[in-house]
């Protein structure tokens, strides 16, 4: 009868995590399951700019795949996932917290705040990170507001 309950813990606890993984893959800005178009996610902290991963050296956090330049950036990654991973599911910080929509992004426009890495729109002359510097605090707080109703 043990074993039974713990098959059947186990069974429950996969599910639970095969939703989850669902639920990020259809909320999060993703081409092919691969997150921030391919860029390297550790890139933006450790070499302070956007540079483009390689798919050779990819890892999947909670259903979302990241490419990284190098084996020592995947490794800090796998470390700390949450460090690394773009705010809003990697759509634009600005019209999440203006709009409380998703709009896709260029990944080499980014910010990085109190740790966070946050992506940004930047064509047709709209580069929405210099809107979101004109009033950070309160788009910030009200994109983190927007994305808990999204993101539920």
């Amino acid at each position: 009868m043990k074993k039974l309950i713990v098959l059947l813990l186990i069974l429950v606890s996969f599910n639970s995590f095969a939703q989850n993984d669902a639920k990020r893959i259809s909320q999060y800005n993703l081409e092919n399951k691969t997150g921030i178009q391919g860029y390297d996610p550790v890139g933006y902290f450790n070499q302070g700019k956007a540079v483009k991963g390689k798919k050779e050296i990819a890892a999947s956090y909670q259903g979302v795949t990241y490419n990284f330049s190098s084996a020592e950036n995947k490794n800090a990654f796998l470390k700390n996932p949450s460090k690394y991973e773009p705010q809003y599911g990697g759509w634009c910080a600005y019209a999440m917290g203006s709009a409380g929509e998703k709009v896709e992004i260029n990944p080499e426009t980014f910010k990085i705040v109190d740790g966070k890495l946050y992506l940004f729109y930047n064509a047709y002359f709209n580069n929405t990170l210099k809107s979101w510097n004109k009033d950070e605090n309160n788009l910030k707080t009200k994109a983190d507001t927007n994305w808990k109703k999204i993101y539920k």
